[in-house]
C-alpha cells in the first residue's frame, strides 16, 4: 500500500487531487493535513467521509512535532505539498504570512521528510520515497506577447506570493542538490474547476453574476493567463509523483490562453443563457484600479511533461468552463456558506474602494 501525506487537502486543488486519487487507486492511504484557514473547507472533502483510505488531520505544516509524528506513524512514501497561501491580492496586503506558510512550512516538511527517509547509517535514501512540491508559473514573472515559460526560464517573481513560492522551490531544489533528496517540482498555469474559493476570478465572477453584483475587472482586463482544468492538473501530479525523473521540474499547462476580460464575458454569456435572466449583461462589468505589479501574460510550454510522461491537457477551455459553471450552479449551498462571514469584509477591502 502506497502512503501519501497530502498537505492543503481541504483547499481547491488539494481536494480535487484527493478525489482523483481515491477514484483511480484502491490500495492507497491518503493522510490529509490541512490547517483549515479561510480557503480550507472540510466540506470540500465531504465525499470522502467513511472512506478508510482517507484520514484527515487538522494542523499546520509549520508544526514540527505534528509533522514528525505523522511521519513516524505512517512511514509515508510520498509527500505532495499543496499547502500554501495562494492569492496575490492577499500577499500584497500581508506578505509575512506568505513567508511563514509557503517558505517556512515547506522547509519544515522537507526537514521532517529528510529525518524520516534518510538512513544515516547507510548514508542513503530509502527506496520509493519522493517529495513533490506543487508550485506555480508565477515564479517565472511575466512574458511578452510571444514565447512561453519553459523549465529553464529564469525565476523572476514579481508579487510577494510569487516570491514566496519561488523561495520554496529553491529550498526544494537545494534539498535535492545538497542532500540528494528525491524531489520533483511542478509549476502549473491558472487552475479552474470545482471547489475553488471565490477570491479567484472564475468563481468570483460566477457568484457575482448570479447576484447581479458588479464584476470587478483589473485595469483593461487584457491580462492573459493559460487556463488548466483542475482534473487535468491532478492527473499530471500523479504521473510526476510516480514516474517523474528525480530532481526534475515539470511545467503543467493547458494550452488555453485567454484574456481575463474574455473569461468574464464568457461567464456572463453562459449564465445569461442558462438562467434566462435579463439582469445579466456586460453592464455589470466595472473596470477597477489595476493590481500592483500585475503581470501582463503567462503562458506555459508543457512539452517536457508530454515527452517524458505522456501527459497532455484533455479538457479544452470551452468544455471545462461549462463543467465548472455547472458545478457551481448545482452547489449553491456550498457557495453560500463559503461566502458568508469574513468573506464579505475581505471582498469589500479588495474591491469596493477601487
Amino acid at each position: 500500500m502506497k502512503k501519501y501525506l497530502i498537505t492543503g487537502c481541504a483547499g481547491f486543488i488539494g481536494s480535487n487531487f484527493v478525489y482523483y486519487m481515491l477514484k483511480k487507486y484502491n490500495d492507497i492511504l491518503l493522510v490529509n493535513l490541512d490547517k483549515l484557514t479561510y480557503a480550507g473547507n472540510l466540506e470540500n472533502l465531504k465525499g470522502c467521509e467513511g472512506d478508510s483510505r482517507h484520514i484527515f488531520v487538522q494542523g499546520d505544516i509549520c508544526d514540527k512535532e505534528l509533522v514528525s509524528s505523522l511521519f513516524a506513524q505512517y512511514d509515508f512514501d510520498y509527500v505532495i505539498n499543496f499547502a500554501a497561501e495562494s492569492h496575490v491580492d492577499r500577499s500584497i496586503a500581508n506578505p509575512e504570512i506568505f513567508v511563514q506558510t509557503n517558505v517556512m512550512g515547506t522547509v519544515n516538511l522537507l526537514q521532517r521528510a529528510k529525518e524520516a527517509w534518510y538512513d544515516t547509517e547507510k548514508k542513503s535514501w530509502k527506496e520509493g520515497k519522493k517529495y513533490l512540491q506543487v508550485s506555480t508559473d508565477e515564479v517565472y514573472g511575466a512574458l511578452g506577447a510571444e514565447g512561453f515559460f519553459t523549465e529553464t526560464t529564469p525565476i523572476n517573481p514579481h508579487s510577494p506570493y510569487a516570491s514566496s513560492k519561488a523561495s520554496a522551490d529553491h529550498f526544494v531544489k537545494a534539498f535535492h542538490d545538497t542532500y540528494g533528496m528525491p524531489i520533483n517540482i511542478t509549476r502549473c498555469s491558472n487552475n479552474y474547476g470545482p471547489y475553488q474559493f471565490p477570491e479567484k476570478l472564475i468563481p468570483l465572477m460566477i457568484n457575482n453574476v448570479k447576484h447581479h453584483k458588479q464584476l470587478p475587472v483589473y485595469g483593461d482586463g487584457m491580462q492573459i493567463r493559460d487556463w488548466l482544468y483542475v482534473e487535468d492538473h491532478c492527473k499530471a501530479i500523479d504521473m510526476v509523483a510516480n514516474a517523474g525523473k528525480i530532481g526534475e521540474v515539470y511545467n503543467v499547462g493547458g494550452h488555453n490562453e485567454r484574456p481575463n476580460i474574455f473569461i468574464v464575458k464568457t461567464i456572463i454569456e453562459q449564465l445569461c443563457n442558462r438562467l434566462q435572466d435579463d439582469g445579466i449583461s456586460e453592464a455589470l462589468i466595472k473596470h477597477v484600479e489595476d493590481r500592483l505589479g500585475h503581470d501582463r501574460r503567462y503562458g506555459i510550454d508543457p512539452n517536457k511533461i508530454k515527452a517524458d510522461l505522456g501527459w497532455y491537457p484533455e479538457t479544452p477551455f470551452e468544455v471545462g468552463i461549462v463543467k465548472t459553471i455547472d458545478w457551481y450552479l448545482e452547489n449553491e449551498e456550498w457557495m453560500n456558506r463559503v461566502t458568508s462571514g469574513t468573506y464579505q469584509s475581505y471582498y469589500a477591502e479588495m474591491y469596493k474602494n477601487r
